[in-house]
């Protein structure tokens, strides 16, 4: 567990459990524009996927969550799912540091770059990959992946699939 102290209360790093489903629920709820998950689905990412997913807690708060998995096709590479971070967390770097504590897990010893997808409007999360990215010294390449009117029917923006790589363990 790793923590971190400013002027504020530290927040503390870890792997989500079962009992975070909910709270990760919630917290999703709390964050727009995110898309909520069924809350089985956020009861699998923090037990199934809890070794490449991460909970940040402040004063017994759940404050930040990153979900991901190793693509069974893709072994050298982390997907992350979904990054929530709540206004509580904002403005510390907390989604970051927990992008950095996935990749240097065991889980992820094999690992040498991450993907996401992020629609072309979301510009935090654009952000936060490219400086991901520059802290890494990796390359970021991007190209669209899910299509609006092809896989969403229409009803939810085209995702960029963006690939970041090769990559060593962050120091």
């Amino acid at each position: 567990m790793t923590s971190e102290g400013s002027n504020t209360t530290a927040i503390s790093l870890r792997k989500p459990t079962k009992d975070d489903g909910f709270r990760l629920h919630q917290l999703v709820a709390e964050c727009p524009p995110l898309d909520p998950n069924s809350i089985y689905c956020n009861l699998l990412q923090c037990s199934h996927f809890a070794e490449t997913g991460v909970a940040a807690e402040k004063e017994g708060d759940l404050v930040g969550f990153i979900s991901g998995y190793i693509p069974p096709q893709q072994p050298e590479t982390v997907f992350v799912w979904q990054v929530a971070v709540h206004e509580k967390g904002r403005g510390q770097g907390l989604a970051k540091r927990m992008l950095k504590e996935i990749v240097s897990r065991d889980a992820c010893k094999d690992v040498t770059h991450m993907e996401t997808t992020i629609t072309a409007d979301n510009e935090a999360s654009w952000a936060l990959f490219r400086s991901f990215a520059r802290d890494m010294g990796a390359e970021l390449t991007y190209h669209e992946h899910f299509e609006k009117e092809t896989h969403f029917g229409g009803k939810h923006d085209s995702e960029f699939l963006l690939r970041i790589g090769p990559f060593t363990k962050p120091v």
